[in-house]
């Protein structure tokens, strides 16, 4: 599938799953050839088109596309510009994890294994007013080991080796943020005790070929 096409199908997805609302949000693909596709500003994910994607350089300039150029791409340049091995960008406003992050309430806590393993540390962000550079700076002590962000009063990032990838780890993301929600309405979450991540890590690895960096670990 070409990336247009693909950043296409994610915008409406991100939209269908009321991960973002009105004009919220913003999803970014790196090219082949060094540049960023990106959401236009002020359009709706759920009627994005290809006329709403502009590609720009890696310095912010728009090369093809007409259209404002989203505020927050300095938070998706930074993150390119500090992971090669990202392609690819998710960010939007879904309603648990952003509640989380409104109250400050960290997600980075050791409940679900398939969490640890796939999404590994969730780190929560200072807050950042949006537009300047103080956002993605928020972002750089964690930039280098994090899949997911929470934004303080604002929202979360994913990131991936592709959209698709992105795109379920924000939905994951989301999905733990919920069930946390309810779990602690029922009494409060348990956290799995160190001496059984240690086993985790050692499984995983075994019998997965998942090896944590020593930064995604607890």
């Amino acid at each position: 599938m070409q990336q247009r096409e693909e950043l296409i199908k994610y915008c409406h997805k991100v939209y269908e799953k009321d991960f973002v609302s009105a004009f919220d949000g913003n999803l970014s693909a790196r090219t082949p050839n060094g540049t960023v596709l990106i959401t236009r500003s002020a359009v709706c994910k759920g009627d994005v088109t290809n006329n709403d994607i502009l590609e720009i350089t890696m310095n912010g300039e728009i090369i093809n596309g007409t259209g404002k150029i989203s505020t927050e791409n300095k938070l998706h340049l930074f993150i390119y510009q500090n992971r090669n091995d990202v392609k690819a960008i998710v960010h939007a406003h879904p309603v648990y994890s952003t509640a989380f992050a409104s109250t400050r309430d960290s997600l980075d806590r050791p409940i679900f294994p398939e969490v640890i393993l796939t999404l590994g540390r969730i780190p929560l962000c200072k807050y950042a007013t949006p537009s300047t550079d103080e956002l993605p700076e928020s972002l750089k002590n964690h930039v280098s080991y994090a899949n997911v962000f929470l934004l303080e009063n604002h929202g979360a990032v994913s990131i991936g080796v592709n959209l698709k990838q992105a795109y379920f780890r924000m939905e994951k993301l989301e999905h733990t943020a919920k069930t946390i929600f309810i779990a602690n309405k029922l009494g409060g979450v348990k956290e799995i005790p160190k001496y059984k991540l240690e086993a985790l890590y050692s499984v995983a690895e075994k019998n997965y070929g998942i090896k944590l960096d020593e930064k995604n670990k607890f």
